[in-house]
Parts: structure tokens; sequence; C-alpha cells
């Protein structure tokens, strides 16, 4: 698994959560596969872009799991 620090951010958008991370190569390939429907965020399907992550929560995708954390 891995992690994500939100730092002194409240949340991060999930296309960007997936930018960031390098599980996507750019933003418009996050944004396809969440409209794809291929993105969970605490085990259910995520089908907005801008999704607001929170510390927490955790978001799947290809087999790789991404626990956001911060304060």
């Amino acid at each position: 698994m891995m992690t994500f620090e939100l730092e002194s951010h409240e949340f991060i958008e999930l296309h960007n959560l997936l930018k960031i991370t390098g599980l996507c190569h750019s933003g418009a390939m996050a944004k396809h596969i969440i409209a794809d429907g291929q993105v969970k965020v605490d085990g259910e399907i995520e089908l907005r872009k801008r999704c607001k992550i929170r510390h927490g929560q955790k978001v799947q995708f290809n087999d790789q799991d991404i626990l956001v954390t911060g304060e």
C-alpha cells in the first residue's frame, strides 16, 4: 500500500492524486480512467474526477491502494 501525505491541505482532487502518485502519466489519462469506472474510493466506484479525497480515505486503481494521510 502506498501513502500520500496531504501536508497542510484539507483535500486533493482524485484526478490530481492519481497523477501525483504516478499511477497515471497525465491528468487527461486520470480523468479518462475515473470516468470509465476503474477507480474506487473507500471500496466504492467513484466517477467524479474532482472528488475531494481527504485524510483517512483509501483510493484503489489497477491493483494499487493509496492511503491518504494528513492532519
